[in-house]
């Protein structure tokens, strides 16, 4: 089937790449239309704009959106403006599930259809596939059933629900992800100061072959350490995506106990400290009553 694709950045690109192979047609366009030439060149259908893409498509219309967030809400608007009863508009982003289902609504005032396509995978995801969490109306989902099982590897794709339902089920798989991460990087920290010699990198590649503890994201690991045993090329700076303190918010309005997803986005946070002024406040205290701060040279 055809579609447009509206965002070329890493996910973007390579989702249009791994639509292309799969025979399907994809206008492509982006605001650096260097891209979109690339893609071009790979099969895809050249746009100058938003509004040359979905001139170029054929009722009913399927436009992807896959933009930075700081955006997503003016294209998503400007996108259901020139569209008719029938269309169908995707958001793959990192939106906020609430958002979600407010454009899902305001959208559907003119009889746009939506969909919202929690996306994991990655950089990986051209190769292995994406993990894609699906939700609206079962009509629209059904109208591009075929692009998600493109995307997906076998088994990787599920209409789990409503307006709103994918990009909240793919919050909590990120608040999940946080989670993971954090166990992994302090277990790794342990060993790194252990009184042994550990090879972390032959740990990690073992522990990958029959450990409970094996994932993608420790063959990850192995990955990065195979190259940097020390990870000396790396800053120890963290960002989130949003999606971690969402989930977070979400325990909380639920009233659902969630200390290791909360304490892991508190981690993460920490990591953009130069110094702490907390861990000086411990300091400062720690030596008014018993004399232990460590004084700067």
């Amino acid at each position: 089937m055809r579609l447009a694709m509206i965002g070329l950045g890493k996910m973007g690109f390579n989702m249009t790449q791994r639509l292309l192979q799969g025979g399907h047609e994809v206008v492509a366009t982006d605001r650096n239309l260097d891209v979109a030439r690339e893609l071009a060149g790979k099969g895809a259908v050249f746009a100058e704009n938003l509004a040359d893409a979905i001139a170029k498509l054929q009722p009913p219309r399927v436009v992807w959106v896959m933009v930075p967030s700081q955006v997503t809400e003016a294209v998503i608007l400007d996108a259901a403006a020139r569209l008719s009863k029938g269309d169908v508009i995707i958001d793959g982003g990192n939106s906020n599930w609430k958002e979600s289902r407010a454009r899902a609504e305001t959208i559907g005032q003119k009889g746009v259809q939506w969909i919202d396509a929690g996306t994991s995978g990655g950089v990986w995801g051209l190769k292995n596939g994406y993990c894609l969490m699906v939700g609206g109306a079962p009509e629209a989902v059904k109208l591009c059933e075929p692009l998600f099982k493109t995307l997906a590897p076998e088994g990787g794709y599920a209409h789990v629900g409503a307006a709103g339902a994918g990009h909240y089920v793919k919050m909590v798989h990120n608040g999940i992800e946080y989670g993971l991460m954090q166990a992994y990087a302090e277990g790794f920290e342990i060993m790194k100061t252990s009184p042994f010699r550990l090879d972390l990198h032959k740990i990690a590649s073992i522990w990958g072959r029959g450990s409970v503890v094996r994932s993608w994201l420790l063959e990850l690991l192995e990955s990065a350490l195979a190259g940097d045993k020390d990870l000396e090329a790396i800053r120890g700076f963290v960002e989130d995506s949003g999606e971690g303190r969402w989930t977070v918010q979400a325990a909380i309005d639920q009233d659902v106990p969630a200390p290791i997803i909360t304490l892991s986005l508190q981690a993460r946070f920490r990591s953009r400290q130069e110094e702490s002024f907390g861990a000086k406040i411990l300091a400062a205290l720690r030596n008014q009553f018993g004399g232990h701060a460590v004084k700067k040279a």
